[in-house]
């Protein structure tokens, strides 16, 4: 048996601990968090149309996808920290409805990063 463990900023405290609490020993417990992408393409997309093309190294979208890697990877080893079992954690990146809905394959959650603790 697998439990899916919905990591998202405000709530993930509750959800850990429900997890840590209602999930039989032994059972998989997955930890997901996903990163959408429409920010950082909104970004992309009015540094391309409004400040050209000319220097990509300034694309204001690339800094927020890596700010939001490393926000996903703090958020995920923080509830594995709380939880306090072996568990496994994935950042897939989509669109929220459809990666949230596909972790229940979570073997192959297409694309997203899978670190196992």
């Amino acid at each position: 048996m697998a439990v899916v463990v919905w990591i998202v900023e405000g709530t993930w405290p509750a959800c850990v601990d429900a997890a840590r609490t209602h999930t039989p020993e032994g059972a998989d417990i997955v930890l997901l968090h996903v990163t959408g992408h429409e920010i950082p393409g909104v970004a992309h997309g009015a540094f391309a149309g409004l400040l050209g093309r000319g220097h990509p190294e300034r694309d204001p979208g690339t800094r927020m996808e890596h700010l939001a890697t490393a926000s996903a990877e703090q958020l995920l080893q923080e509830a594995a920290d709380r939880l306090g079992r072996p568990c496994t954690r994935t950042e897939p990146t989509g669109r929220l409805e459809r990666e949230v809905v596909a972790a229940d394959g979570w073997r192959s959650p297409r694309g997203g990063k899978q670190n196992s603790q």
